[in-house]
């Protein structure tokens, strides 16, 4: 039985086909004839859509960007003014979704960021997709009086992104920490940075 799909339709199947491959088989085991098998579309689909590896790894990035953008819930993000508990939970919850049910889907962030580091026209459209989420943290975090707004929104990315990656692909793999235990982790480097 063939899936026929069209447009945008085909474009997200063949993109979240592609993510579900990187988190089960990695870089290696992304080709476009595995994206056609695992997607159940005809041999040829997946190159007619996206030529190049460089095409379907932009494909999978975008798509990637989107799918975050829904974990992350920036629409939840707070109002400056609600303080840092506030942030603290938006923060916390979306870090914990990315733990637990959208796991798969940080493994593949992982595998794409790792060979973005190999592949400098990757790099720039990894970055460029990651910008949104930065620069609205940094305005949060500026709204809420951080004296290096820049910096904060390193170390907040930097906290978050080193207990996912330890949780999802390191040593911490078997210890998932609790929403509970995030949001402390979370309130205590922001109490630390916003401290007067």
């Amino acid at each position: 039985m063939s899936v026929r799909t069209t447009g945008p339709a085909r474009s997200d199947l063949v993109a979240d086909t592609a993510l579900a491959l990187l988190a089960e088989r990695g870089m290696r085991g992304l080709t476009h004839r595995a994206v056609d098998e695992a997607a159940g579309l005809p041999q040829g689909s997946t190159s007619n859509l996206a030529r190049t590896r460089q095409a379907l790894l932009e494909l999978a990035v975008r798509r990637l960007a989107d799918r975050e953008a829904r974990v992350l819930a920036l629409h939840e993000m707070p109002d400056p003014r609600a303080g840092a508990g506030s942030l603290a939970d938006a923060l916390a919850l979306a870090t914990h979704r990315a733990l637990t049910r959208n796991r798969d889907l940080t493994l593949a962030r992982y595998e794409l960021a790792l060979e973005a580091t190999r592949r400098p026209e990757l790099r720039a459209y990894f970055d460029a997709t990651g910008a949104r989420f930065r620069e609205q943290l940094g305005a949060l975090v500026a709204g809420m009086g951080s004296t290096d707004p820049a910096r904060h929104t390193l170390s907040l990315i930097a906290w978050a992104d080193g207990l996912m990656f330890s949780c999802v692909a390191g040593s911490f793999g078997a210890e998932l920490p609790s929403l509970e235990e995030v949001r402390a982790g979370l309130r205590e480097l922001l109490d630390g940075m916003l401290a007067a």
